[in-house]
């Protein structure tokens, strides 16, 4: 037989990542990818965002991702592989980020606003109130309306260009329209979506995998009429363009795959795709997310709930804030990775009462769109270094903990992902407050989901059982496997009640206990170094 080749693409906010899976050796034969701010210049963007947009404002240009899809096919032509048997490509794509198209393929929007984007509260609002208020939300759709989602990015664009919006022939997130430019784009390219990306659009009924009529009525009676169908995920949507195969020396009977958001292919690259496992992200953005196979309902509204990649469902919990603020200690210390760790070794667990609520950029859990840090039980001489660092990596973890614990999961190991996630540091907090073992994914995330998920909708029916056959494509960093410290978890035990009575006074939750009398109990209990 053949040998079999397979691509997975990540459109991640900051950069686009390429895999080349070979499946007969389960194991990726070469790995790329661009960063936008380095790698194109002339599209001025910071963390993959363009520069000098107002507070809350985060969008980029869609033709930047396509300039880096094109960058990363080139590279991958010249890497000197036999792409002859590239079978299939799979698209992951950042969730949420809107794409406007007209009838002709031209952007009738010249930016894309962002997952990140917390302009559309007001709109958020306005959806919520026509639909019936939040608890007929989360009954129709599972969601509530939070102004990461794609629903008040699309009102918000009405409102703001009302021709704009009806000269608007398809609304599109981001994955759906690299698969569309890799169907041949303006020259008949592709217009569907599948149900795990589009239940982030929080317009879909997860069960019928169809539009909401009332929910899309909330924004526009027309507005139907300008998404694109709803498409199985397990499925080819066409194959690669002869444009585009000519160029990049591609099959002309290359297969397009449904693709989906970088969460679900996230899920797929660790092999999270059964209930009763966890995979937690450490990215850009930080997510924990389980399967079940009916769809998830949390009436608080704090954890998502998507359609995953296999007919079944996903909850997600995300924060907005996680490798922004690591970054910004790092580079404000001038300190590498490692003399981060070498810091954190200065402390201990629970830095003494002291706790840093990273909410740097508003929060998505929880919803607060206008939310900003908080630093209590600081004294003037605490703002040391390795106090600060050890703040940052609790603070982050102990937020991304807050919402996890609405999940409802039995899952005694967590799955980890992401660059962060190589560090020990990270790695020790996160077992120690989860109070469970975590063991890293090696690979590609997202990418290497893409392309696992493209080579089983090649390999039906041959691949139903789905855990075993991802399962083949998954290797764990058994090495880097660790344990929760029973001493820091005593001490964290005390340390979490801090951080939930200050989040709940400060966001006003009636009853919230005091969260000056649980710092005084901590530092009675383990002392204040």
């Amino acid at each position: 037989m053949t040998k079999r080749y397979y691509v997975g693409l990540d459109v991640s906010t900051q950069g686009t990542k390429l895999v080349l899976l070979d499946y007969e050796s389960r194991k990726p034969l070469y790995i790329t990818g661009v960063n936008y701010d380095r790698d194109f210049p002339e599209y001025n963007t910071e963390n993959g965002v363009t520069k000098g947009k107002p507070e809350g404002v985060s969008e980029s240009n869609p033709e930047m991702w396509i300039t880096a899809v094109n960058a990363v096919f080139e590279r991958l032509k010249a890497s000197g592989h036999d792409l002859s048997r590239v079978r299939a490509i799979s698209v992951s794509g950042q969730q949420h980020g809107l794409v406007c198209l007209d009838a002709e393929g031209n952007l009738t929007r010249k930016e894309s606003k962002l997952w990140n984007d917390v302009s559309t509260l007001s709109e958020c609002a306005e959806i919520t109130e026509r639909a019936g208020g939040k608890a007929a939300l989360i009954t129709e759709i599972g969601n509530v309306q939070k102004p990461g989602y794609t629903a008040g990015k699309i009102l918000h664009f009405k409102k703001e260009d009302p021709d704009g919006f009806r000269r608007t022939a398809t609304f599109f997130l981001v994955h759906n329209y690299i698969n569309w430019y890799l169907t041949g784009g303006k020259n008949g390219g592709v217009r569907v979506m599948e149900p795990g990306d589009a239940s982030g659009v929080a317009l879909m009924v997860p069960e019928t995998r169809k539009w909401s009529t009332r929910m899309c009525n909330a924004i526009d009676t027309a507005l139907v009429s300008k998404l694109p169908p709803v498409k199985p995920a397990d499925e080819f949507i066409g194959t690669l363009s002869k444009e585009l195969s000519a160029r990049f020396g591609l099959p002309t009977d290359c297969r397009i795959d449904a693709g989906s958001g970088d969460n679900m292919y996230g899920a797929v690259g660790t092999c999270n795709v059964a209930p009763g496992r966890m995979t937690i992200s450490l990215g850009t953005s930080g997510t924990a997310c389980t399967i079940y196979k009916s769809a998830y309902r949390d009436f608080g509204g704090e954890i998502a709930s998507y359609c995953d990649s296999f007919g079944q469902y996903m909850a997600l919990l995300c924060v907005s804030n996680l490798a922004n603020g690591y970054n910004k200690i790092v580079q404000s210390l001038n300190v590498s990775h490692e003399e981060f760790s070498g810091l954190i070794g200065k402390t201990v667990s629970g830095n003494g009462g002291r706790v840093l609520i990273p909410w740097y950029m508003g929060e998505r859990t929880p919803d607060l769109p206008l939310g900003a840090p908080l630093y209590f039980g600081f004294d003037l001489d605490d703002f040391t270094p390795e106090r600060l660092c050890r703040a940052v990596l609790e603070g982050h973890v102990m937020n991304l903990y807050e919402g996890f614990r609405r999940l409802q999961t039995d899952a005694d190991e967590l799955f980890l992902t992401g660059g962060i996630a190589q560090s020990l540091a990270w790695r020790h907090c996160i077992a120690d407050i989860f109070e469970r073992e975590v063991l890293p994914v090696k690979g590609e995330g997202a990418a290497l989901g893409a392309a696992i998920h493209a080579a089983y909708v090649d390999n039906k029916p041959d691949a139903a059982d789905i855990d075993a056959f991802v399962g083949f494509f998954i290797e764990f960093d058994k090495a880097a496997r660790t344990l929760p410290n029973p001493k820091n978890v005593l001490r964290y035990r005390d340390f979490k009640r801090i951080y939930s009575a200050l989040s709940d006074r400060v966001r006003g939750v009636s009853g919230a206990a005091d969260p000056f009398l649980l710092r005084r109990k901590f530092v009675e209990a383990h002392g204040a170094d």
